[in-house]
């Protein structure tokens, strides 16, 4: 479906321009902080995966936190992108019970060389409006448990089972019941209609909205890039059933206790530097889909090797690795 996504945008460039930024982001760091959604909580109830700048922390407030000017190096390729991009962790829970962290690897379609992390995606059908400092969101809700809950309050967020890398179509919602030759593919997708006046809500999402259609609601009619990620989880250790649970169901589950996968859900805090994301999207700026390439000359690209050596030491000090009795934090799994 991304690539179906990103084709049918490149179609409409034909008729009005288009942006299709495309690049990869190496893992910074993992451990159990979230200043968005537990600010100064330290350690937070789950673990993240995070990607981007290194200024991420224990509490980001938006008036005394700028990104781009606390940040000294990002995690992703384009050199002015201090953003700050995470999603929950996957692990694996054996037949015996005990649990051992899933790791995450480059997008093979042009990234095999990144340390983990994930793809991040900017695109548009037209003109948009970059985000404002301060600007963050969340989507997806860790609560979620069934299809319908899902269906209902959230669009494009879902699993591919990847046969090979090359692998796109049957995406489902829920965690893959079957072993994934390749790993599986996460895909979270945020709104792309904006107040036009807050940078942030007390939910962190009201302040966005999907659109009615091809248009935003009246109540959200500003347009903005969609922010989307694809994280490639290495679940191919894992993939002899004799280890899987005994009544054969599947064996993964977030690091917020989820085992269906409805509970997906993933966060964002803008940190471009001044006006760069705005000049990209004005530019129609696009990415090759096979390789580490920004056809964009207004904005400066670090190299794989570069973005790789941007890492956070941990500020939670826990085990992570290894075959563990219990989620970190003690998250009850449900």
């Amino acid at each position: 479906m991304q690539l179906r996504n990103i084709v049918l945008l490149a179609a409409a460039a034909s008729v009005e321009a288009a942006a299709t930024l495309r690049f990869s982001c190496s893992q910074l760091v993992v451990e159990r902080l979230d200043p968005l959604v537990n600010p100064g909580e330290n350690p937070s109830p789950h673990l993240h995966q995070v990607v981007g700048g290194n200024a991420f922390n224990v509490s980001m407030d938006a008036k005394v936190h700028d990104l781009p000017t606390t940040a000294t190096c990002t995690s992703c390729t384009p050199t002015e992108d201090f953003s700050n991009y995470w999603t929950a962790v996957l692990f694996f829970k054996a037949k015996n019970g005990t649990l051992h962290r899933v790791n995450t690897f480059g997008n093979e379609l042009g990234f095999t060389g990144a340390n983990g992390g994930q793809t991040v995606y900017y695109l548009t059908s037209g003109k948009a409006t970059a985000f404002k400092p301060g600007f963050r969101m969340t989507v997806g809700d860790p609560s979620i448990r069934t299809a319908e809950e899902l269906n209902r309050r959230y669009k494009y967020m879902d699993f591919t089972c990847l046969a090979s890398s090359m692998t796109r179509g049957g995406q489902t919602t829920y965690f893959p019941r079957q072993p994934c030759a390749a790993g599986i593919m996460v895909s979270i997708r945020f709104p792309t209609c904006w107040d036009g006046v807050n940078v942030d809500s007390p939910d962190h999402q009201s302040h966005v909205a999907y659109p009615n259609g091809n248009a935003c609601p009246s109540t959200h009619p500003v347009v903005i890039p969609q922010v989307f990620y694809e994280t490639y989880w290495d679940t191919r250790p894992f993939n002899n059933k004799a280890d899987w649970p005994a009544d054969g169901s599947q064996p993964f589950v977030w690091s917020f206790g989820d085992q269906t996968g409805y509970g997906i859900h993933g966060d964002y805090v803008f940190g471009w530097k001044g006006d760069a994301l705005q000049r990209a999207l004005d530019a129609n700026c696009n990415s090759d889909l096979f390789a580490n390439k920004i056809n964009c000359p207004t904005l400066a690209v670090q190299t794989l090797d570069q973005a790789n050596k941007c890492v956070k030491p941990k500020t939670v000090t826990e085990n992570l690795d290894g075959w563990l009795s219990q989620l970190p934090g003690g998250m009850p799994i449900n």
